[in-house]
């Protein structure tokens, strides 16, 4: 695949990417089958999960819904001082408590492969979306976006942020998460009524 190609997959997945990462999530709800346990497991897991990700919307902005990369500013602070991809890191953790929380009653097959193939749906659209923002960041902000990347690793967070980290927290910035919110209590409402009070 030729470089214009590649920019123009990579562009098309990242427009469609809420859509690409819906489908793992509607496979859980139709096909899994949690348990009490399962779901004491995941359950924080995913909510840890969509709190980092809230936290990095706090200081990214409404401009994590667009259908285009768009960056007024070079974000470092908050979350960002941690790790470059604290949304994504944020949004696999969900998927991954979810995951656990609806394959607990699962065959061993069935939940390897459900729980195995959401998290590779992700995985396949953010290492095509992830190069492709790093490239409008590098062309946007050249230098400043290399020494961020040298100081702050792209997916294993840091345990001590970086000094000097630019960008300010906004809790109004999370009215725009209320496509994520949604689905994610949906995600919540089907888990809960799918697992029974009986269930083991």
């Amino acid at each position: 695949m030729d470089g214009e190609a590649k920019q123009t997959m990579r562009a098309f997945v990242f427009k469609n990417r809420g859509l690409l990462l819906s489908l793992p999530a509607a496979l859980l709800a139709l096909r899994g089958k949690p348990s009490r346990a399962s779901v004491s497991i995941g359950l924080p897991v995913a909510i840890a999960g969509e709190l980092l990700r809230c936290w990095a919307v706090g200081y990214s902005g409404k401009t994590t819904r667009d259908d285009a990369v768009i960056a007024p500013k070079l974000i470092t602070a908050g979350p960002y001082g941690h790790v470059r991809n604290p949304l994504y890191v944020g949004n696999f953790l969900t998927a991954l408590g979810f995951a656990i929380a609806f394959t607990g009653k699962n065959a061993p097959p069935a939940r390897a492969a459900l729980v195995g193939g959401s998290l590779a749906a992700m995985a396949a659209v953010y290492a095509t979306i992830v190069p492709h923002e790093e490239e409008f960041l590098r062309s946007k902000f050249g230098e400043a976006f290399e020494r961020y990347c040298e100081a702050v690793p792209r997916i294993v967070p840091r345990l001590e942020a970086i000094s000097g980290g630019e960008g300010t927290w906004k809790a109004d910035a999370i009215a725009g998460e209320r496509t994520t919110l949604a689905l994610f209590a949906t995600m919540l409402v089907v888990l809960l009524r799918k697992c029974r009070p009986n269930d083991d």
